[in-house]
């Protein structure tokens, strides 16, 4: 940003016809006149829209530290353009000079010259040494300590922590150890711990390590890094195409078919000057991957991180009455967050990823907590047909409300047979009112956070979405956010297949991309293994034929090495007999 301060007896303007299509809106041409003032023309420029909250914060102080030493009380924020070459779009710039203005008037008298607007003006300028000044605003570079503090100062504050057993009591942190179950209670220790940020420091020797999913989804062709792309960006084989495809599927059915949502499909690409949009990535500022149009001056764009952008966008679009409420958008996205290369894990912590999102706007909070406990139960249900039990579910809302919500998690204990741990808070960091993550803990037993449904009070008067109330009035609705991942769920469904024996362990067999594989003894029973192929395929079961002119036995090796869960083998005897002699995988056993 640049700035041209003028020390003035007075300044005369007034609009005279629009200069740019996204002026702003005037009442009235009428002229102006400021006595005794500072008036600061103003260029807000393209470099500014990556800091903004710096940029504006450095303008204040800039303006504040003139006007004192002038001794004025009043200024005159006048935007000029024709101090810079690169300026920065007009949507950030507009939001940037009311913001400027609003600081500033809490303890000056400010005017704002109309934003993009041809103008008349007259002033006369006093003349010593500093009444003519020029400055820079750039955004500061924090420092270490200003970076941690500012980290801090945005966390939730913690008050407790309540763990919910399946029988129904409700134990303090200091009453873990009445947990009988070990497992259960060094998983839950490892999650407070985690949320506590304790971890990572005892831990950072294990967080290097390759997680035993990304070994099984490489060693059964699933997935594998994309040498072509940046880290932390996969590449899904056959094999691991099939499973997002028949994932992809189970959530149409879950979401669209049974939960009414209506399915919507959006851009990736997301441009900062909407309000909305310039409000909700304060809370991920660092995390975009930024996107350069081929413009001669280039406009600046990123890949979104998360649905929010463009659900919003529809549902503030949409003029809806009460009588039509919860409406929700369902979306099957790819989404792009720029991960601290130290954060990145496998399949679960990645840079591009997909998601199963839903974005419902309900009249109230009754309704929106109705939402948030069926789509929930819609995840749970569909986790569990992919091979994702929960460990743990963790619960998070200020202790003031708690009492809201705790019948339903005494119930979601018992249902699923695992602790609630509920963590409590004096102040929330994002804009949640309620939050639930379903864990699922890893072979290093960290969590994972696989599935989630969240209660959102604020978002709606952020965006304006509004919707017409029985008194025929516009109200901000509730809004419940909720979705899992499908790279996450593939990656918590093989770090559960692992806890039992590997050499036994498959695939959900309506997720197994073969599900049956026919072995010839002999090339001479090759058409008969065709003909039983094609009668199972008939019937909807998966089946392939191995036709190699390999010996049977390492047929049936690499069968198993791919989790094939039944292998059908066709020779002499079989023929004679009319019968079929099946190998099954989980039971490691040959039966006719």
């Amino acid at each position: 940003m640049k700035i041209l301060t003028l020390h003035c007896d007075y300044i005369k303007f007034r609009p005279v016809k629009k200069a740019v299509k996204k002026a702003e809106e005037i009442k009235e041409k009428e002229q102006k006149e400021i006595k005794e003032c500072l008036v600061v023309f103003t260029a807000v420029e393209k470099s500014d829209e990556h800091a903004r909250e710096s940029i504006v914060k450095n303008f204040v102080e800039n303006v504040k530290e003139i006007a004192e030493n002038l001794k004025v009380k009043n200024i005159v924020v006048y935007p000029y353009v024709h101090l810079t070459s690169e300026p920065s779009s007009a949507d950030f710039a507009l939001n940037v000079l009311k913001e400027v203005e609003k600081r500033l008037s809490s303890e000056f008298k400010v005017m704002r010259a109309p934003f993009g607007w041809y103008k008349q003006f007259e002033l006369k300028c006093k003349g010593h040494p500093l009444s003519e000044l020029s400055r820079v605003i750039e955004a500061k570079e924090k420092g270490k300590e200003e970076r941690k503090a500012e980290k801090e100062e945005k966390k939730a504050v913690l008050d407790k922590f309540l763990i919910i057993t399946p029988d129904g009591t409700v134990l303090e942190e200091d009453g873990i150890e009445e947990i009988e179950n070990d497992e259960v209670r060094k998983r839950i220790v490892s999650l407070i711990a985690y949320e506590k940020g304790e971890v990572r420091k005892e831990r950072k020797s294990e967080e290097l390590l390759e997680p035993l999913h990304m070994k099984i989804a490489k060693k059964l062709k699933i997935a594998e890094h994309e040498a072509v792309s940046d880290a932390g960006c996969f590449r899904f084989l056959p094999n691991g195409a099939f499973l997002k495809e028949a994932i992809r599927r189970l959530a149409w059915k879950h979401f669209v078919e049974e939960l009414n949502c209506l399915p919507i499909s959006t851009p990736v690409i997301i441009k900062k000057e909407d309000p909305g949009v310039l409000w909700l990535i304060e809370h991920f500022p660092e995390r975009h991957y930024k996107v350069l149009s081929g413009k001669e001056k280039a406009q600046e764009f990123f890949l979104r991180t998360a649905g929010d952008y463009c659900s919003f966008s529809i549902h503030r679009s949409i003029n809806v009455s009460y009588k039509n409420l919860p409406l929700a958008l369902y979306e099957n996205e790819r989404d792009y967050r720029y991960e601290q290369r130290g954060e990145l894990r496998g399949l679960y912590r990645i840079r591009e990823f997909e998601m199963h999102n839903i974005h419902a706007v309900c009249k109230d909070e009754n309704q929106g907590f109705d939402f948030f406990k069926e789509v929930f139960g819609k995840i749970i249900k569909t986790l569990k047909a992919i091979g994702c039990e929960s460990d743990a579910f963790l619960f998070y809302c200020k202790s003031e409300i708690y009492k809201n919500y705790e019948p339903y998690l005494l119930e979601l204990a018992k249902t699923y047979n695992v602790p609630v741990i509920v963590e409590l808070l004096k102040e929330v960091s994002v804009y949640m009112a309620a939050w639930i993550d379903f864990i699922v803990f890893d072979s290093l037993n960290r969590p994972m956070e696989v599935g989630t449904a969240q209660l959102d009070f604020i978002s709606s008067k952020k965006w304006n979405i509004t919707f017409i109330d029985k008194d025929n009035k516009e109200k901000n609705p509730v809004i419940v956010h909720s979705g899992f991942g499908t790279e996450r769920a593939i990656a918590a469904m093989f770090e559960i297949i692992a806890r039992k024996d590997l050499k036994k362990a498959t695939l959900p067999f309506w997720l197994s991309p073969v599900q049956v594989r026919v072995v010839p003894v002999s090339e001479k029973y090759l058409e008969t293994a065709l003909d039983i192929a094609r009668e199972l395929n008939d019937e909807g079961i998966r089946t392939d034929v191995d036709d190699r002119q390999l010996h049977v036995e390492k047929k049936i090796f690499e069968a198993e090495q791919e989790w094939i869960p039944y292998v059908v083998c066709i020779g002499k005897k079989e023929i004679e007999k009319e019968v079929l002699t099946v190998r099954t995988r989980e039971k490691g056993m040959v039966e006719e």
